[in-house]
């Protein structure tokens, strides 16, 4: 397996070629959790894994309750499906809140102070759901709580990881809350044996070829935990052993004919294909890292050719606007301006 192999293999199992899947919800779920901190921006990750969709039909889906946003994983905001929500948060809420909690010591809150705002965010939720953040806050304020915007934003953050709720209804360009059992009542539970060996299996179909380093970063597990999620479900994969690094991928993937058309992809700000991973330099040279991805860990649109990043692009009013890093041959140029049309398309319809 080489550089091309991978990114072949990666372009198929990020659902990026052909593939059956029909909702929203479908592909949320075969992806595990998409990171979605740039909602608009995340949208467009669903839709173009899914041709002829619209962004509307993205933003239905989220706020019939196919698709939750909430904080998981990593302590940022991510897609993940109603039917994975509850046990994916149990697994992974715990290490989110011992990182807010090292924060909030700087500020004065501990977990005792956040954990009893659950029951009046609660209560204000149950009475009048599909509320903002700031119309939380009024409503705290006018029973008696002391609280400023950065202390709500914790809190609801805290009740996010409790599992108490979630994101509610978009109204117009706002996002609200509600209850998380009102929009995805829980059914099940595992063990934490099984969500290990459920998270490894969604994360390595999804984004193999990949490193346990990979889902490390993806996931926010512990290491230890990560090896036990692969150890489960290695007779399912293979592992190739390229440099220092092994690289797992399931044993049954079946890519698509071979077809000679280049592949050029419009892909979104923090796109699982390039911020899925902790080792990019597959994808993505290492002379191009500072242009694509910030100091500060802000990741741009990029353009991919053929599953290699070569390129970003920015939306206008009216066009897109491509930045190459090289110059690029006029027929390339036109493949990225075919599928400017086809976000043009989902953004408009």
């Amino acid at each position: 397996m080489d550089t091309n192999d991978i990114r072949t293999i990666r372009l198929h199992n990020h659902l990026l070629t052909t593939h059956e899947l029909k909702s929203p919800k479908d592909v949320v779920s075969w992806m595990g959790a998409m990171q979605a901190q740039l909602y608009t921006m995340a949208k467009w990750a669903i839709g173009l894994r899914l041709p002829g969709s619209t962004d509307g039909m993205i933003e239905q889906a989220i706020n019939d309750g196919d698709i939750i946003r909430t904080h998981i994983l990593r302590p940022t905001w991510h897609f993940v499906s109603s039917d994975d929500i509850h046990w994916m948060l149990e697994l992974t809420a715990p290490r989110i809140k011992a990182i807010l909690l090292n924060y909030n010591k700087s500020i004065g809150e501990d977990e005792a102070l956040l954990s009893k705002m659950l029951l009046p965010v609660e209560r204000i939720l149950t009475k009048e759901s599909h509320l903002t953040r700031q119309e939380i806050g009024e409503r705290l304020k006018a029973e008696g709580t002391d609280i400023d915007n950065r202390r709500l934003s914790h809190i609801m953050s805290w009740a996010e990881l409790e599992g108490v709720v979630c994101n509610g209804k978009v109204r117009g360009s706002k996002q609200t809350y509600c209850l998380l059992q009102e929009k995805a009542p829980k059914t099940f539970s595992l063990t934490k044996e099984e969500a290990l060996e459920r998270l490894a299996r969604k994360y390595f179909n999804s984004h193999g070829p990949a490193t346990i380093k990979d889902f490390v970063w993806w996931s926010g597990l512990l290491t230890s935990d990560a090896r036990k999620g692969i150890e489960s479900i290695k007779h399912e994969f293979t592992g190739e052993t390229i440099g220092s690094e092994t690289y797992w991928f399931r044993n049954n993937i079946q890519l698509p004919s071979a077809d000679t058309t280049p592949s050029a992809l419009l892909l979104p700000a923090f796109d699982e294909y390039l911020v899925g991973y902790r080792g990019r330099l597959d994808i993505l040279k290492e002379e191009y890292t500072g242009t694509v991805i910030t100091k500060t860990g802000i990741f741009s649109p990029i353009l991919t050719l053929n599953g290699e990043i070569i390129g970003t692009w920015k939306n206008k009013k009216t066009d897109t606007e491509h930045s190459f890093f090289q110059k690029e041959k006029k027929e390339i140029q036109e493949l990225f301006k075919s599928h400017a049309e086809v976000y043009k398309a989902y953004r408009n319809t």
